[in-house]
């Protein structure tokens, strides 16, 4: 079994924003509820797991020469370091970074949400998966653009078809990934789709298969593209809409002896999967639009009476400054521990 990293990318608009001196603070949004919010420990481990992560990155950026993606990762690195604790409510900024796993989380959920209710009435929707064969680094950029060219080349032409009265309209959601194969070194762009029914999937297929297999270089296998029924929508517009980014390889806990394999993040691998993804647009549908929703103003309030947290590295949890308590209670089990101390591989390749 191979190890894997994937991965998928995030982008968003608007933010928190806090101003503070020592008498009030100024927050923005409404802020998350802190009792009985179960979900607070799960933010500490993705700030636990961001922080790491990111100053391995911020090394590579720093071999490679790339000061402006170092800056990205340390907006990622500060996000959420300090927040505001005021009437059972907690404010803090957001760096909005596509390898930001807190904001990550919070925009998975939101694009859940807004796509379920459409989604959940199509009559039999299918899961697809579009792929072109395996490539090295340096051709990587190439891949990831001529992907989405390919797409939308094949979107174009099913759309005058369609006008035409002789073909079918293409309706579906889908996201862009890629993984790393550590042991061939090499990248597998990828589309995952939802569409709502086998028709349109098996059409997908053909006109991928057409797009690149039209010219004398094979450039990938109907093998390696697959087709299956929904059976949980949920289940699947996670793996569609997967903004949390899974930067561990894929292990298989569960063998013993010498089957077991050793879960490893390959941090080079994935600064090269971001500066490729950097720009493009990862996630989309096409063919039918959302209902309407007013665009809410984000609403401001001056607060007097707060607490202030600055997240701790060491202590996996945000502090209170005053009183020196933890926000969430956090800890950090030894196995996740063992990963980011000891599993990730900054080495280029």
């Amino acid at each position: 079994m191979h190890n894997f990293i994937f991965f998928n990318t995030l982008a968003e608009s608007g933010t928190q924003k806090e101003v503070i001196n020592n008498n009030f603070t100024i927050v923005s949004g409404k802020g998350t509820d802190i009792k009985d919010n179960p979900a607070l420990l799960n933010r500490a481990k993705r700030k636990t797991i961001t922080r790491k992560m990111i100053l391995s990155l911020i090394d590579i950026t720093k071999a490679k020469g790339e000061p402006e993606r170092q800056q990205m990762y340390w907006n990622a690195y500060h996000c959420q370091s300090k927040i505001i604790s005021a009437n059972n409510k907690l404010y803090g900024n957001y760096c909005k970074n596509r390898f930001c796993t807190i904001c990550c989380a919070i925009r998975k959920a939101e694009n859940i949400n807004k796509y379920y209710p459409t989604l959940k009435n199509w009559d039999e929707p299918h899961f697809v998966t579009l792929t072109v064969k395996s490539v090295e680094e340096n051709n990587l950029n190439k891949w990831v653009y001529g992907m989405n060219r390919a797409f939308n080349l094949i979107k174009s032409r099913c759309k005058k078809r369609h006008q035409r009265g002789t073909g079918i309209q293409l309706i579906g959601i889908k996201s862009l990934e890629c993984n790393f194969n550590p042991i061939r070194k090499t990248y597998n762009p990828h589309f995952h789709l939802i569409v709502p029914n086998k028709e349109i999937a098996l059409l997908l297929k053909k006109e991928w298969m057409f797009q690149w297999n039209k010219t004398a270089d094979i450039h990938s296998s109907p093998k390696a593209q697959h087709i299956r029924k929904v059976e949980n929508l949920e289940r699947d517009l996670i793996e569609t809409i997967k903004y949390g980014s899974k930067i561990f390889t894929e292990t298989d806990l569960k063998k013993k002896g010498k089957k077991a394999t050793a879960p490893m993040v390959y941090a080079y691998a994935l600064d090269n999967i971001l500066c490729a993804m950097k720009g493009k647009r990862i996630f989309d549908r096409f063919g039918f639009n959302l209902p309407k929703i007013g665009t809410k103003k984000i609403p401001q309030q001056l607060i007097t009476n707060f607490d202030e947290y600055i997240f701790s590295t060491s202590s996996t949890d945000w502090i209170n400054k005053t009183t020196g308590e933890c926000l969430t209670g956090y800890l950090q089990p030894i196995e996740l521990s063992h990963l980011l101390n000891e599993c990730i591989n900054t080495e280029a390749h």
